[in-house]
């Protein structure tokens, strides 16, 4: 690799430099990787290094990237690996808000298709809310417990006080099975049917229960259950 260094670059042509001149949404994937990056190393200039990282992931890929996959490319370390996903976590969440109100979720594989990126990678079962308006639009998701690596303790009241604070009409529950076998447990279908029961008398619906695997899911409402 180069030993070239952005401090190489004239002064106009650097991404920071060129971002200040021109805006963000003139600079290039490979410029805005190397504003959030920073560095590269004593080897490989932050240039070649955020060329390497679209070498090996498309840019849309870098949605669902773990920290365990950016930690493989070399010049990349635990501290650029958090700091670059911070910065696309932020910006799924600026996206989410910005669209929120139009993001009408009224089938289950919409919702799953949704909530995919929540479980990537999860060795553990996290459960996740989905809280609607009266069209099934999403008001606002939440994580309200995680648990251990087959099993969660989920209680019931914490599902429909966050859906009195958010003042939803209806309640989607979304939980991962890291084994990938989405076969409903015997636990699942008890806490589902306390759900189902809850939101008669809360006057808040609970209209589906999804429980997802890494490319597949099962929705209670879709199998009658």
């Amino acid at each position: 690799m180069s030993n070239f260094k952005i401090k190489d670059i004239p002064l106009e042509e650097r991404p920071r430099e060129r971002l200040k001149e021109v805006g963000s949404n003139n600079l290039t994937n490979i410029e805005l990787l190397s504003i959030i990056l920073k560095t590269g190393t004593k080897n490989i200039n932050v240039k070649d290094l955020s060329i390497e990282l679209l070498n090996n992931y498309d840019l849309i890929d870098l949605k669902d990237i773990s920290i365990n996959d950016l930690i493989k490319i070399k010049g990349i370390g635990e501290t650029k690996a958090i700091e670059l996903l911070a910065s696309i976590e932020l910006g799924k969440r600026i996206f989410l808000k910005e669209s929120k109100k139009l993001l009408k979720l009224d089938v289950p594989v919409k919702i799953w298709e949704s909530s995919r990126y929540l479980f990537n990678g999860k060795k553990q079962e996290y459960f996740y809310c989905y809280y609607f308006n009266t069209k099934q639009e999403l008001i606002e998701k939440k994580l309200l417990f995680i648990g251990t690596i087959n099993s969660s303790v989920t209680h019931i009241r914490e599902v429909f006080k966050e859906a009195y604070k958010v003042s939803a009409s209806y309640i989607v529950c979304l939980h991962n099975h890291p084994s990938n076998d989405i076969t409903p447990s015997k636990a699942d279908k008890e806490f589902t049917e306390a759900l189902f029961e809850t939101g008669k008398i809360q006057g808040i619906p609970v209209i589906d229960h999804i429980i997802v695997g890494d490319n597949k899911y099962y929705s209670f409402y879709e199998n009658t259950l």
